[in-house]
């Protein structure tokens, strides 16, 4: 058994707090000033988040730039979150993180993080005006996707299973097949 994302208490954490963190393999993020450990990823996660970033990089234009996790994007003053995938400017990151939303993150789901992707970071991304935001289901070879609409509000735009297709508009063309992501 895979164990659980852990909200550590009550206090209000800061940057700064979570920075003094001992590192100890787990990710560190902040959600509205909550301190959420989880472990460190499975090897499906590893392989999912690795083959879609090689697809992505592979598609993306020359100004935008693709990162993985373990990088920070400061979405708010008490959100700073850790997405596996993230697409942004070349000219909006800093040494230290992302200071704003990407153009697209990726969260792939483990059974410690499932809910806190679907809920809790889909809701801090679509505030923060993340255009494009991904999941991508390991378990399920299920890739789904949220694009901002013009109220700034997140539609589902593509549930695609196993050897479906789907190919993105945003940030840029590309074409996904979830189950090359994991077999």
């Amino acid at each position: 058994m895979e164990a659980m994302a852990l909200v550590i208490d009550d206090h209000v954490w800061t940057r700064e707090e979570r920075d003094a963190l001992p590192a100890d393999g787990s990710r560190h993020e902040l959600i509205d000033g909550a301190l959420v450990v989880t472990p460190g990823p499975n090897r499906w996660h590893q392989r999912a988040a690795f083959r879609l970033a090689q697809a992505l990089a592979a598609a993306a234009p020359a100004h935008l730039e693709l990162l993985m996790a373990p990088f920070d994007v400061a979405l708010a003053e008490d959100t700073v979150v850790q997405p596996d995938i993230l697409i942004a400017p070349v000219d909006a990151y800093t040494d230290r993180d992302l200071p704003g939303a990407p153009l697209l993150a990726v969260e792939v789901l483990s059974p410690s993080t499932r809910g806190i992707d679907q809920v809790l970071k889909l809701r801090r991304y679509e505030q923060a005006g993340t255009p494009s935001y991904w999941l991508v289901d390991p378990d399920t070879a299920t890739l789904t996707a949220y694009e901002l609409d013009a109220d700034g509000h997140y539609q589902l735009v593509a549930e695609v299973t196993g050897d479906g297709t789907w190919t993105a508009t945003h940030p840029f063309p590309v074409t996904i097949r979830p189950r090359d992501l994991i077999v």
